[in-house]
């Protein structure tokens, strides 16, 4: 664990890739071994590196969305659906939940 974090860490604390690089281990006699912990935390910063670069994509997509669909939807606030030939008129059948057929 971290030098300074308590076991659970603090809710409010983001796990960065620069702090999993900074974190220090305090020396023990027969501890593990330096190397190994640092290649493991290097690791582990990428890894959150490339999760943050996901959910920064996964917005900026998710904001487009909701913006094209406020878009559509201010087009589209006075249409309804009118086909003479439509056999429920201009309402959308509604669907019952009869389970596998």
């Amino acid at each position: 664990m971290p030098a300074g974090n308590s076991e659970r860490g603090n809710a409010e604390e983001r796990l960065v890739p620069a702090a999993v690089r900074a974190a220090t281990f305090a020396v023990r006699w027969r501890g593990l071994d330096p190397q190994d912990v640092y290649a493991y935390l290097a690791r582990l910063a990428d890894e959150v590196e490339r999760l943050h670069r996901e959910v920064t994509t996964a917005r900026v997509e998710c904001e487009r969305i909701r913006q094209g669909l406020r878009q559509w939807r201010e087009r589209h606030v006075g249409c309804r659906f009118t086909d003479p030939q439509w056999p429920h008129g201009s309402q959308w059948p509604k669907h019952t939940n009869r389970g596998p057929r």
